[in-house]
């Protein structure tokens, strides 16, 4: 695990957008997991400003960490409507080259299956992209979940659909369940990079970086990953050294 602290956020996007050039630039169709949180939004940006500049990401395949149950692709606030709009449009890439898991299938057991293997059949992810929760969960996988976990049907938390319930008409409207990769796939990138900024983040930094592996923490799982860059602003380094959020 390599740290990078600043106190400059945009420097701390830079240098991470400079590690996604660099892959682009060695394999023009690298494998790129994309995390739908607000923490790596300006890193999206970033990347969109460099490919008007003249970076080629057009064949770049695409990816995802989860997906709501329920919302159709063209709903505002699903996750494939996101990657449309601030990935797959903007960077001039077929929407043909993303595996997306498919929230409003009929079988959701059956699209968590199909997206785990969609992403097998890509040949796993180059380069996933992560945010961290207050609690330190990643993608939908929250305290509790196996470090072992794969692709599957979760329930969401109540903390977690009043949190998202900024993006809705009303927290009524926030689904209940979502498609998630477990632990176990997101360990299988051959890279990654997690972007974490304000002091809502540095318990929850604190704990995957300095506490003990522990599944009540699933962030502590990246402790084990092979290759993973941590971006973070003075705030979310805050508590580093100090033990952050700790199992019960």
């Amino acid at each position: 695990m390599r740290i990078v602290t600043g106190d400059e956020i945009p420097d701390l996007i830079s240098q991470a957008a400079d590690q996604v050039e660099q892959l682009v630039r060695a394999n023009p169709q690298a494998v790129i997991g994309i995390a739908t949180g607000s923490s790596p939004e300006p890193l999206y940006v970033e990347l969109t400003r460099r490919a008007q500049a003249g970076l080629d990401l057009s064949q770049l395949r695409i990816t995802c960490l989860d997906e709501y149950i329920g919302l159709p692709a063209e709903h505002v606030q699903s996750y494939r409507h996101y990657i449309t709009e601030q990935i797959l449009t903007p960077w001039n890439i077929d929407p043909a080259h993303a595996v997306l898991p498919e929230g409003d299938a009929a079988d959701p057991d059956a699209a968590a299956a199909a997206f785990e293997e969609g992403i097998g059949g890509l040949g796993g992810i180059d380069l996933q992209i992560l945010g961290i929760g207050p609690n330190g969960h990643i993608a939908f996988n929250e305290p509790g979940s196996p470090f072992d976990s794969r692709t599957r049907v979760v329930d969401l938390t109540a903390d977690t659909r009043e949190a998202n319930s900024r993006f809705f008409d009303s927290i009524d409207e926030v689904p209940r369940q979502a498609l998630t990769q477990g632990i176990g796939t997101i360990l299988e990138s051959r890279s990654a990079i997690m972007l974490a900024f304000g002091e809502a983040k540095a318990e929850a930094v604190a704990a995957m970086i300095d506490g003990p592996v522990d599944e009540n923490v699933p962030a502590s799982a990246l402790q084990r990953h092979p290759a993973l860059e941590v971006f973070l602003d003075a705030a979310a380094a805050s508590r580093l050294g100090n033990g952050g959020l700790r199992p019960s």
